[in-house]
């Protein structure tokens, strides 16, 4: 695929110790591999087959429903092309305001090259402008009470019952720029890596732009509080003293990054509908591999690292998508099983820099389903909003004539029952392991809460479900009597209202 990123031609400034950027992933990338190009069939055929779905492992069904790796499309590798499924053109740049039909035809013009750049957002706002349509800026002002209370709240970032929800109405939608900085300057990270504020500001705006306002739940606000689960992990005893500034670095641009400009849909409804992602990413790791190609592409743009060497700045980018893939729910059973071993043989070394690397990737993926273990009153918020884009992206699918992907049949699951199986099945294992390899406090505390929302969860179901079958008899007895009322009179003249009679 062609790169068409340009780098901002920037002077130098001061390089940062080589001492700091001295590590090297763990996962390695194949020099034939273009950063931005398609993956490396070889690596594509490593990466298949990593989870098994036997029948009998229910966990490994539940995931598959959630985002299945198997299903693969015999399309040809076409980039250029948006989508050449023969029925069906769903845009996702707007996605929540219309639906469109037909095929957009292909083009190699360099006006598409240029768009396929730009984010789904920053294309509609873009494309508002062209057609001289006014663009929704929110007005960025604060009465100072506000602000004073939301640095109060930051005062107590790394507690586990953060109310991300306050948070962001307190900065009026900017939780995701006004967290990350904070934590960034928090750390030292700013002036440690001699980060250019206006730099950092730009990229940060940028990035909480590029998340989808209309998602119910894959949005700005989803992306903040990951990046505060992942400092709350990051501030554990095991990983406060083992992990290097450059780690800390990582782990939080990934937190914040880690689903930018998701387009509210899940992989398997990419390939249904034979989307230009799917086909440049050969239905891998769609759109995690979307996340971090966006993320590197705002990295670039704002040339917040142009100052260091190329090199260090090429082996961040590839850090950063490693950490980003390893979100990949469809993947959770490779990441877990290798975990456990991990834990099994006690062989953790975090002096080593793969190790390190390895537990930035759990404490991501802890970080990124983490809401089954919020206290109730933030896990509901959380469980509605997720559910309400499941059914959401149904709803799509109905109206199109597609099958509808597991869980997001609006009359045939509840959250209840798909956060139940969910904690079940995805959520439950993964934080077992967690406090195994960090019995803390915050560890039990997850654990505990998580126990309590599903035992609320299956309250609820239960209640559902005698109100229902309540309400089965009474409306048999009512269709009853009105069958019988009406076999009653069906011989008898019908009656004239009586404010219509005729005096």
């Amino acid at each position: 695929m062609e790169v068409c990123y340009q780098l901002p031609v920037l002077p130098l400034d001061r390089p940062v110790p080589k001492h700091v950027l001295s590590r090297r992933g763990a996962i390695s990338f194949s020099s034939s591999s273009s950063l931005f190009g398609a993956p490396d069939p070889r690596q594509l055929s490593q990466r298949r087959g990593a989870i098994s779905y036997d029948s009998s492992d229910q966990t490994a069904l539940y995931i598959r429903m959630l985002g299945d790796v198997r299903v693969r499309s015999q399309v040809g590798f076409e980039p250029e092309r948006r989508s050449s499924h023969p029925y069906l053109c769903i845009d996702f740049r707007t996605l929540h305001t219309r639906l469109g039909w037909g095929s957009t035809p292909a083009s190699s013009g360099p006006e598409r090259r240029v768009h396929r750049l730009l984010s789904f957002q920053r294309y509609l706002h873009s494309s508002r402008l062209l057609r001289g349509l006014p663009q929704q800026i929110p007005l960025h002002i604060l009465d100072e009470d506000y602000t004073g209370q939301a640095r109060c709240m930051l005062e107590k970032v790394g507690t586990w019952n953060f109310d991300i929800f306050l948070f962001d109405r307190l900065t009026n939608g900017n939780s995701l720029i006004t967290l990350t900085s904070h934590l960034l300057n928090q750390y030292g990270l700013v002036e440690l890596f001699q980060l250019d504020m206006v730099k950092l500001w730009r990229f940060l705006v940028m990035v909480q732009e590029d998340y989808h306002s209309g998602n119910p739940y894959h949005n700005a606000v989803h992306a903040a509080d990951v990046t505060q689960a992942m400092y709350c992990y990051l501030q554990e005893p095991m990983l406060a003293k083992s992990l290097t500034s450059y780690d800390i670095l990582l782990g939080l641009l990934a937190a914040a990054t880690h689903d930018l400009d998701h387009p509210g849909v899940n992989q398997p409804f990419l390939i249904k509908t034979d989307h230009y992602l799917a086909k440049l990413y050969r239905n891998t790791s769609v759109l995690e591999n979307h996340h971090w190609k966006s993320a590197v592409g705002l990295l670039r743009e704002t040339g917040l690292f142009s100052h260091l060497p190329a090199e260090d700045s090429l082996n961040l980018e590839r850090e950063l998508g490693s950490l980003i893939l390893a979100t990949d729910i469809s993947r959770q059973n490779d990441y877990l099983s290798r975990f456990r071993t991990h834990l099994d043989q006690e062989n953790l070394c975090l002096s080593n820099a793969s190790h390190r690397h390895f537990i930035l990737q759990m404490a991501l993926k802890c970080a990124d389903i983490c809401n089954p273990c919020r206290p109730w009153e933030l896990s509901k918020q959380w469980s509605e909003k997720v559910t309400a884009e499941f059914f959401q992206q149904g709803d799509i699918e109905k109206k199109h004539k597609l099958e509808v992907s597991p869980l997001c049949d609006r009359e045939t699951n509840s959250v209840g029952n798909i956060q139940i199986g969910f904690m079940t099945y995805v959520a439950e294992p993964l934080f077992a392991e967690w406090a195994r390899f960090s019995d803390t406090r915050l560890s039990q505390t997850m654990l505990g809460h998580m126990g309590l929302n599903k035992a609320s969860w299956g309250g609820l179901q239960q209640e559902q479900t005698a109100v229902s079958e309540e309400a089965e008899p009474a409306a048999a007895e009512d269709a009853a009597a009105t069958a019988a009322a009406g076999a009653a009179g069906g011989t008898s003249s019908k009656e004239i209202p009586q404010g219509s009679r005729e005096s």
